[in-house]
């Protein structure tokens, strides 16, 4: 179920030229234009050139929806104001190829025009800061500019059980990143960018949304999508382990919920990549993919290449016991995983594949160990939180993992994070600025000055799905 959110301004950070009457966009008004005459004494009048910053107090799912009384320009003609649109203050004043800011996915920098007796929603993106630009000689009278927009409204069947009060924030922070990530027909990334349905990034999001709500449309629409559109002889997104994911989040999807008519549909295509997977692994154990990847803080890193082994070990022993389960066969699957067995999985940097190898063979070496823990919550990956906390709290301890959780999430709460984000390091804190106030000078910007890949700068998405992995972890280890 998807209901409706709105979401009035709570503060306006910034406004230059001539505004009149700007407190009352802080009034949760009728969200109606009327002719009455105690309209009059509830607008705010703006004579261009002019903006307003204003800050909707968390992340939305939304278009800015603008009630307007009055707006014309000296000859008549409708002004055309700027909209801009930001996850950050930051973000929404910058230009476009500003610091990566862009209108990718969801357009969130453009112009429209403004009329008077007007109710009309502009846009849809993901952002907690508008900056309306009212150009010169244009006279304006506002009513209300508020967000509205959409979110997942099912019950929750779990909370958080525990006692620290900081990861119950956690989780109920994370808890709205998926809520607001999957209120459509598919599971997004993100509600800014990364509006696609990636399936090697779904693993967590399945985690959170099984946690949460047991067996979901969402998620089902999602896998069978992919299956619809993906060839036979072609990968998952174009990635050859997000197949393996694909086949990883169908066999847990099943032992969550129990769906078995929904997973039995699928076992087709399970075996197919199965198959496909297993004719780039050669007799010896080799791995011969177009491409290797896990994810992109390891892209190209020295543990590459065993984080994969490890993704497709995960993959062939699920399935595995998956067709067991149904009584059905796939001999590729135990093939599969006889020739991975061939090689060892080494974990020299990496937190992530460090974890990934626990999940698939179920323990660690004493370096392993050793590296994890030297590296605690600077190691920490948003996308791969689950897995790094479980194996972390098995190695070390459940309060152990606990903490390192609430240093590395608690640190994006303490510079304003209402969602939670794409990617995240502890080393971004140093000399950087929260999100939700002007970067100080001197200071980076910590949405604008970090980020690598496809996420630099302001590209970089503030409500990313797969970060909501966290809200399992939570569940089985509450404190």
């Amino acid at each position: 179920m998807i209901r409706k959110e709105y979401a009035y301004p709570v503060r306006i950070l910034r406004m230059e030229g001539k505004v009149e009457g700007e407190e009352h966009l802080l009034e949760t008004g009728p969200m109606q234009i009327g002719l009455g005459s105690q309209e009059q004494g509830h607008l705010c009048r703006i004579a261009g050139p002019a903006f307003l910053i204003l800050d909707f107090g968390r992340e939305m799912r939304a278009g800015l929806r603008i009630l307007c009384a009055r707006a014309a320009m000296p000859d008549g003609s409708a002004p055309q104001i700027r909209i801009r649109l930001g996850e950050s203050v930051g973000e929404c004043s910058a230009e476009c190829g500003e610091k990566g800011a862009c209108n990718d996915h969801a357009p969130r920098d453009f112009f429209c025009p403004l009329v008077g007796m007007s109710d009309t929603c502009w846009g849809q993106s993901g952002f907690r800061f508008a900056r309306l630009d009212i150009p010169a000689d244009a006279a304006v009278e506002l009513r209300s500019v508020l967000a509205e927009g959409e979110i997942l409204s099912l019950r929750a069947r779990v909370g958080y059980t525990g006692t620290d009060p900081v990861l119950s924030e956690v989780f109920s922070v994370a808890k709205r990143t998926i809520d607001l990530c999957a209120a459509g027909r598919y599971v997004w990334d993100g509600i800014k960018r990364d509006r696609l349905v990636w399936i090697g990034d779904m693993h967590p999001e399945m985690l959170a949304l099984t946690t949460l709500y047991g067996p979901t449309a969402v998620l089902e629409n999602s896998l069978e999508y992919l299956r619809r559109t993906t060839a036979p002889g072609h990968w998952m997104c174009d990635i050859p382990t997000y197949s393996a994911w694909w086949v990883i989040v169908l066999a847990d999807y099943y032992t969550r919920t129990g769906r078995r008519a929904f997973t039995g549909r699928n076992l087709g295509c399970a075996r197919r990549l199965i198959r496909e997977l297993l004719s780039c692994v050669d007799a010896g154990g080799g791995l011969h993919f177009p491409m290797l990847f896990v994810d992109w803080p390891t892209h190209g890193e020295a543990d590459e290449e065993d984080g994969v082994r490890a993704i497709l070990t995960m993959a062939a022993e699920k399935a595995r016991t998956l067709f067991d389960l149904f009584d059905r066969s796939c001999p590729e699957a135990g093939e599969l995983h006889r020739r991975l067995s061939l090689r060892p999985i080494t974990a020299r940097t990496s937190m992530q594949v460090a974890a990934l190898k626990y999940f698939a063979c179920g323990s660690l070496t004493p370096e392993e160990k050793a590296m994890m823990q030297r590296q605690g919550a600077a190691g920490l990956s948003t996308f791969m939180s689950y897995y790094i906390l479980t194996a972390y709290a098995q190695c070390f301890g459940a309060e152990e993992a606990r903490a390192i959780c609430r240093t590395y999430y608690g640190a994006m709460l303490a510079r304003g994070a209402t969602t939670f984000f794409e990617d995240f390091h502890m080393a971004w804190l140093d000399g950087s600025g929260r999100i939700d106030e002007p970067t100080p000078e001197g200071m980076r910007d910590l949405h604008g000055d970090y980020g690598a890949f496809c996420y630099r700068g302001y590209r970089h998405s503030l409500c990313h799905a797969w970060s909501s992995g966290v809200i399992a972890f939570l569940h089985e280890n509450p404190g």
